[in-house]
C-alpha cells in the first residue's frame, strides 16, 4: 500500500481490466441501442369506439373476473400521448387499473389537421368530452362514469366538471392539474404579453409546431437533456436503465402540436388572465365555477414538479364545492408521479384504495 498516495497499488490491473471490459460492454451496447427501435408500448389490448378528427377513444379490454360498476374515462393532455399510461407490461397504470376490476376507457388525442387550427377550448369541453362520456355510457351500460384527467387533461376536466356540475360525471380525479397560472413561473417568461405576440404566430402558422411546445418544455430544464444523455452512457451496460430511459425519452419527445385557436385561448385566458382562479373564465359563454364541482375529487400532486409547480395546483382542492375531497402529494416529478417505478409504489396503490369504493 502507498499510504502517501491512498493508493492501493496491487489493485490497479484489476481496476484498468474492469474498466477496460466495461468500456467494451458500453460499445457494444451502444451499437445494439442505435440498430435496435426499443420496447413497444401502449400495448394493452383495446378497442377503438370513436375516431372523430383529434378526437380517439378507446376502451381497454377487461381482465378481471369482477368490475367495478363505475367505469373510468382517462382524459389525456393534449400536447401528449396516452402511451404514458400504458408502457410496457408490468409497468402500465392501464394494466394496473384492469387487474384491479375497472372498466376503463380513454380519451386520448392525435395531431390536428391544419384545416382544424380553427378548433377551440369548447370543442373540446363542450363537444369531444361530452361525446366520449355518452359512448362510455352506452357502451358499458352506466350511467354513472369516473373522469381522470391528467396534466391539461385535468383542466378540460375540471371545466367540463364545472360546465355539466348535474351531469353522470360520478367521481373526478386530476393528476397535476394547474388552476393559479400564474404560479407557472418559466412559462410565464416565456408567453409574457409585452414580448409573446401571440397573435402573430397563430395568424402565421395556424396550429402551434410540436418543436416549439418541446422547446418549451426542455428550457424548463436546459440542461437535463445533455445530462440524461451523459448518465445513459453511463448506464449503456444496464439493460433495464436502457429500457426505462427508451420509454420514457420517446414520450417526451413524442409531442402533439395544438390547434392553433385553442392555444390562442390557453395563452390569453389562462396564462395571461388567470381566468380559472379568478372565476371569470368562460366556455362558449358557459361559466365555469369550480365550486360547482360536488362529486368525490382526488387531486394527485408531485413533490418536484417542474412543470405544474405545487403552487400552481395547491388552490384547485379549496375551490371545489364537494365535502368529499383530498389532495395527496406524493414523491415524484410530473412524469414519474403517473409512471414508473415511484408511481408503482405511491400513487397506483393510493388511487385504487381511493377510488375503489366510490365505484360501486
Amino acid at each position: 500500500m502507498n499510504a502517501a498516495a491512498g493508493l492501493d497499488l496491487a489493485s490497479i490491473p484489476d481496476r484498468i481490466h474492469s474498466e477496460v471490459q466495461r468500456a467494451i460492454q458500453r460499445s457494444i451496447k451502444g451499437v445494439e441501442y442505435f440498430s435496435t427501435s426499443g420496447p413497444s408500448l401502449g400495448s394493452t389490448p383495446k378497442d377503438i369506439l370513436a375516431v372523430r378528427g383529434t378526437m380517439n377513444l378507446y376502451h381497454y379490454r377487461p381482465v378481471a373476473d369482477e368490475i367495478y360498476r363505475v367505469p373510468i374515462l382517462i382524459v389525456m393532455a393534449t400536447t401528449n400521448r396516452g402511451y404514458i399510461l400504458d408502457m410496457v407490461p408490468g409497468q402500465s397504470f392501464i394494466e394496473f387499473l384492469l387487474k384491479r376490476g375497472y372498466d376503463v376507457y380513454m380519451l386520448d388525442w392525435t395531431a390536428p389537421k391544419p384545416e382544424e387550427k380553427s378548433l377551440r377550448m369548447e370543442d373540446y369541453v363542450l363537444d369531444f368530452i361530452p361525446d366520449c362520456v355518452r359512448r362510455v355510457q352506452r357502451d358499458s351500460g352506466e350511467t354513472d362514469v369516473t373522469v381522470i384527467g391528467y396534466c391539461f387533461g385535468g383542466v378540460l376536466s375540471l371545466l367540463y366538471g364545472s360546465i355539466f356540475a348535474d351531469g353522470p360525471m360520478k367521481n373526478l380525479i386530476c393528476f397535476t392539474t394547474p388552476v393559479d397560472f400564474r404560479e407557472m413561473k418559466l412559462f410565464q417568461n416565456f408567453s409574457d404579453r409585452r414580448y409573446f405576440d401571440v397573435d402573430k404566430l397563430v395568424d402565421s402558422v395556424g396550429n402551434v409546431p410540436p418543436e416549439m411546445i418541446l422547446s418549451s418544455f426542455e428550457m424548463l430544464r436546459p440542461a437535463s437533456r445533455a445530462a440524461s444523455q451523459v448518465q445513459l452512457w453511463d448506464n449503456i451496460w444496464n439493460d433495464e436503465f436502457v429500457k426505462s430511459y427508451r420509454m420514457f425519452d420517446r414520450w417526451a419527445t413524442d409531442t402533439l402540436p395544438l390547434a392553433g385557436e385553442y392555444f390562442r385561448q390557453t395563452i390569453k385566458e389562462l396564462m395571461w388572465d388567470n381566468k380559472i382562479y379568478n372565476g371569470t373564465m368562460s366556455v362558449g359563454g358557459r361559466p365555469v365555477d369550480l365550486s360547482r364541482i360536488k362529486v368525490p375529487m382526488l387531486h394527485a400532486v408531485a413533490e418536484h414538479d417542474h412543470i405544474v409547480p405545487y403552487d400552481a395546483a395547491k388552490a384547485l382542492i379549496p375551490k371545489i364545492g364537494s365535502a368529499d375531497k383530498e389532495e395527496v402529494i406524493l414523491k415524484g416529478g410530473h412524469v414519474s408521479l403517473v409512471a414508473g417505478a415511484n408511481a408503482i409504489k405511491r400513487l397506483w396503490p393510493k388511487l385504487d384504495s381511493w377510488l375503489g369504493e366510490r365505484s360501486i
